[in-house]
């Protein structure tokens, strides 16, 4: 323990440096950044990974720096990590995307539900689908490649040489709009499914002009929607995989461009 401490010591400005950039990074990602989770088991995590990153981790660059470029430097890095846990965190809101539209389609439009963990009013499909997917997240180990992502950003973007470019904005804009494009594909089952009830209904209007398509039409929507998505439940899994395949490739991309600039 004391050697640790010795080696910490000798190497502050790494072990500080990759303390920054986790921290940027656990502050924001949708898993770490739950408020269930108390803040001192976060810091005590990143503590321990930053401890454990130390020993493979190059800071031969740092050397020559002095203390304002130290401090530039600590701040880069805190953005970077901050952009990165940002980058998963905008990934999983393409699942609130599609509950919107799903919500809109089948009668839910009007009601959300209070999110106390993000402080939020959320739309009730979205919160399910985010549920399913960060327990698939759980399921297939997502958290240990997240965790093996972090530790590779060190080997992608070597500490202190972090440069921010036009390609940057350029990655997020692309990121963004596969964001609506998985929302819909998530929705579009749902929207399809909705569609065909509709169309059913405007027969039945015109067969049957005495029935009352309002009343009946309301419950049957959200009828046909909550059976839609209870039948698509196993394929979801599939789905959500996909999406963190994206997220993961996403910060790899990310972090190369980084590496670029």
């Amino acid at each position: 323990m004391i050697d640790i401490l010795n080696y910490i010591l000798q190497k502050y400005d790494v072990f500080l440096i990759i303390f920054i950039r986790m921290s940027g990074i656990f502050i924001i990602s949708p898993l770490f950044s739950r408020r269930n989770i108390p803040n001192i088991t976060k810091i005590g995590f990143t503590l321990i990974i930053s401890i454990l990153l130390i020993y493979s981790v190059n800071g031969e660059n740092l050397i020559t720096l002095n203390g304002l470029e130290i401090f530039i430097v600590l701040v880069k890095e805190l953005i970077l990590g901050f952009l990165i846990g940002f980058i998963c965190y905008i990934t999983l809101m393409s699942l609130y995307i599609a509950g919107q539209i799903v919500d809109m389609q089948i009668g839910f439009g009007m009601v959300n539900v209070f999110d106390p963990l993000n402080n939020s009013q959320v739309p009730i499909v979205g919160n399910f689908y985010y549920i399913i997917a960060i327990l698939t997240f759980l399921t297939i180990n997502g958290h240990h490649i997240l965790i093996k992502q972090l530790v590779n950003s060190f080997n992608i973007v070597p500490l202190g040489q972090i440069g921010f470019s036009d390609s940057i904005f350029q990655q997020f804009i692309f990121i963004f709009s596969q964001i609506f494009v998985i929302g819909f594909k998530i929705s579009a089952p749902i929207l399809a499914t909705i569609f065909l009830t509709n169309v059913l209904l405007a027969i039945l209007a015109r067969t049957m002009p005495q029935m009352n398509v309002f009343i009946v039409g309301m419950p049957l929507k959200i009828l046909i929607g909550i059976l839609t998505i209870v039948i698509m439940i196993p394929l979801y899994s599939v789905v959500f995989q996909h999406i963190f395949d994206f997220m993961f490739s996403s910060v790899v991309d990310f972090l190369k461009a980084v590496n670029k600039g």
